[in-house]
């Protein structure tokens, strides 16, 4: 699964950079065993038409929701998610192969 905030109201661009992002997930880090990719596009908030019309005609799975901060990310959780740092130096790398 990709997801990717943002945090500012969805634009139809939008749906093509992170259709981009699958198609290289699917590329570089999919495996014969792994289900297809889906793309979430989390967004301070959208326009129904338009999120419609953006995502017409792409045959990978994406979806796009608004989101509301309710609560900074639980301290227990903290310690599970990665540093954005090591996420970018895992996308430098893959153009190593």
């Amino acid at each position: 699964m990709v997801v990717e905030l943002k945090a500012r109201l969805f634009e139809p661009g939008d749906a093509s950079r992170l259709n981009f992002y699958i198609n290289v997930v699917n590329d570089k880090l999919k495996t014969p065993g792994d289900n297809d990719t889906i793309g979430l596009l989390l967004c301070k908030g959208k326009n129904e038409v338009v999120a419609e019309y953006s995502l017409r005609g792409y045959s990978n799975a994406i979806g796009v929701s608004d989101y509301q901060i309710s609560k900074a990310v639980p301290e227990e959780l903290k310690s599970q998610l990665p540093e954005i740092a090591d996420i970018e130096d895992e996308f430098k790398n893959l153009g190593d192969d």
